[in-house]
């Protein structure tokens, strides 16, 4: 799923900075521009990263909203399918 990118003119991000926060938590981007010429950018400090649990939730979501099932890229379905193929069972180290 594309990043959300917001465009908010710089009265609009001092008049509800606090609700700006709360979508740049939830994964947007908000371009702050004064004419429309970019003077900032928000975004996330860190990567968000997900649970497969919240991944097949969004997955779900994106289904129903769009009526398309999510369709994994060919490249990474057969790069899990090597992996599968050629796992060998973890032996631990024995600790002294």
């Amino acid at each position: 799923m594309a990043k959300q990118v917001i465009h908010v003119s710089e009265k609009e991000a001092t008049t509800d900075f606090a609700s700006l926060l709360k979508r740049v938590r939830a994964g947007a981007e908000v371009v702050i521009e004064n004419d429309a010429q970019p003077v900032a950018v928000v975004h996330s400090a860190e990567p968000m990263p997900r649970t497969i649990s919240e991944c097949i939730a969004l997955a779900k979501a994106h289904e129903e909203e769009t009526s398309q099932a999510p369709v994994l890229d060919s490249d990474f379905a057969a790069d899990v399918e090597e992996i599968v193929s050629n796992r060998k069972p973890w032996n631990p180290p024995a600790w002294e």
